[in-house]
Parts: structure tokens; C-alpha cells; sequence
């Protein structure tokens, strides 16, 4: 049986699973694996896999399918599996037809590496990816790949770009891409990706953006599903208590290091009790000092968890 379109199936928590590496720093498949089960046993909406958090700068096209696959098989279509791609065009259009191969319902397309390009070559860029596979596509935007609303119009007409990421924060160009896209009668998905996004998730809520990414899932799922709950039943009093005493401390404690967005996360992992290595160069792994924090934290959040402060 087919599986309906990407688009009706992406709901809930959005899991970005860490990539798990063994003491040598070689893919640890069996570690990874067991990191996807438990995360969609514990309620994940999808498993984004290979993406920013799964370190896919840092993964050869080899290790990349081997873990895709993985993905795919653990989730056994409970939920769908989406998987990273970038680079420039070529190598963007190649790492797609893996993850199709491997069996992916859809991509994540990340930023192009290194260059700035303009308005009409990123739509050049995400169109040839879109027409690449049959795989529907989400265009992250962040960094050196900011749109404009008559380009996030322009994506929209595309057949096969179903979404928008946006890792930018600029709400007022949110709001102006949202109104322009359904101006035009046009439909994308929207989702809050900034590195916490639970932080900011009740402005996007407030311009209609739902959906969002959560990095916390991946080492406190039940931290990051009391949040989700309290923001879809408007329970201002749980919202507003985890952002004061869990969240903000931990966006200012990853504030604290270069690459703490993937390398706190996974040390937060492996402060759950899954060995799933450090992080590869170019990242580094975060100071003792900040791991120790990290930990206080975390268990701060979920003594909040029943309402203490």
C-alpha cells in the first residue's frame, strides 16, 4: 500500500536523532539504531535523519545511506523518515537519490555550502533538486539561504517543495512569507527550526507556525512532550515555568560554545545512558565544566516536569 503524501503525515514532535560513533569515531549502527527505536517509542511525529543535529557535513555518502536505511528500517513506517541533503546541486541531487534508495519519504534540503547566492539561484538550486527525485522536499532556511516572500511564493508553485524550515528567526519575514503564500492560494508547511525552538515556540505559534524541531527530544523526550502538550492546550503555566527554569537556561548554556547546537545535544545523550561518541572534527565536544551544567539542567527540567519550582 502506498503511503500517503509526506505532507498529511508530518504532525507532533519532529526527532532529529544524533549520528552515533564508536570509541574508534566509526559509525556506530547498532548505537544509532537504538537511538531512532527509543525516540519513536517515546512518541516522535517523524525522524529526521542525517540532518543538522545528525551531523551530515560530517558523513561520507556511504555512512549517510547506511544510516537513512537504518532509519527507515527501525521506523517501519510508523512515521515517516526524512533525511538531510546539501552541498551544491550536484552533490545535493546525489545525496537525494540515496536517501530514495534507501527509502526515505522525504528530504530536508539544508543550505548550499559556502557560496551567497542570489534569489534566482536559489530557486534554481531547489527546483533541480525537487525534479531529482520523487521524494517531496522541505528548503531549510537559515544562514547563506534566506528567501524572500516572492521567492517563497516561486517554491511554493514547484511540484514536489511541500515545506519551509525557517532556522532564520526573522518573524516579520515569516509573517510576510506565510501571507504572501496564502495570498497566492498556495500551500507550504511551516516549521519553527531554530536550534531550540521550543524557546520561541509560542511567537511562531502566534503567525501560524505549528510545527517545529526539537533537539530536547532527542535526550529528554519527556521534557520536550510536557512542552508540546502545554503549547497545543494553551497551558501558559507549564509553558512559561519550562522556558523560565529548563529551556533558557539551556539555550544560554549552549550560547556558551561553538557547535553546542549539535555537540550539548549529544552530550546530553550520552548523559541519558546511549554512548553515541562525540562529535567529529570540525566540532568539538563540549567543556567538562558545561557538561556538568548541561546535567543540572536537565534534571531541573524535569523536576519541573510536576509543577516545582
Amino acid at each position: 500500500m502506498t503511503p500517503p503524501p509526506l505532507a498529511g503525515r508530518l504532525d507532533g514532535l519532529l526527532f532529529f536523532p544524533v549520528t552515533a560513533y564508536g570509541p574508534d569515531g566509526a559509525l556506530d549502527l547498532d548505537v544509532f539504531r537504538a537511538h531512532v527505536r527509543a525516540g519513536v517509542e517515546a512518541g516522535a511525529g517523524a525522524v529526521f535523519a542525517c540532518c543538522g543535529t545528525g551531523e551530515f557535513h560530517a558523513l561520507t555518502p556511504e555512512e549517510f545511506r547506511a544510516c537513512v536505511a537504518a532509519a527507515v528500517e527501525e521506523t517501519a513506517g510508523r512515521v515517516p523518515v526524512v533525511a538531510g541533503t546539501g552541498y551544491g546541486t550536484a552533490l545535493a541531487v546525489r545525496y537525494a537519490r540515496i536517501a530514495e534508495e534507501a527509502g526515505a519519504d522525504g528530504l530536508l534540503a539544508m543550505p548550499p555550502y559556502l557560496v551567497v547566492a542570489d534569489q534566482a539561484g536559489l530557486l534554481r538550486h531547489y527546483t533541480a533538486l525537487a525534479a531529482a527525485t520523487a521524494l517531496d522536499v522541505i528548503v531549510y532556511q537559515r544562514d547563506n539561504a534566506v528567501l524572500t516572500p516572492q521567492t517563497a511564493v516561486a517554491l511554493a508553485r514547484v511540484d514536489g517543495i511541500i515545506g519551509l524550515k525557517d532556522g532564520h528567526g526573522d518573524l516579520d519575514l515569516m509573517q510576510r512569507v506565510v501571507s504572501a503564500v496564502r495570498a497566492e492560494g498556495l500551500d507550504l508547511l511551516y516549521f519553527n527550526g531554530l536550534p531550540t525552538a521550543e524557546l520561541t515556540g509560542p511567537a511562531y505559534r502566534g503567525i501560524g507556525v505549528t510545527l517545529y524541531s526539537s533537539a530536547v527530544f532527542c535526550f529528554a523526550p519527556d521534557i520536550a512532550l510536557a512542552f508540546h502538550r502545554a503549547l497545543d492546550t494553551g497551558d501558559d503555566a507549564t509553558v512559561h515555568r519550562l522556558v523560565d527554569g529548563f529551556y533558557r537556561p539551556l539555550v544560554e548554556l549552549r550560547a556558551q560554545g561553538r557547535g553546542y547546537a549539535v555537540s550539548l545535544v549529544k552530550a546530553a545523550v550520552r548523559l541519558g545512558g546511549l554512548e553515541v561518541g562525540g562529535v567529529r572534527p570540525p566540532l568539538s565536544d563540549p567543556a567538562p565544566a558545561h557538561v556538568e551544567e548541561l546535567a543540572r539542567i536537565v534534571a531541573r527540567g524535569r523536576g519541573l516536569l510536576g509543577g516545582e519550582r
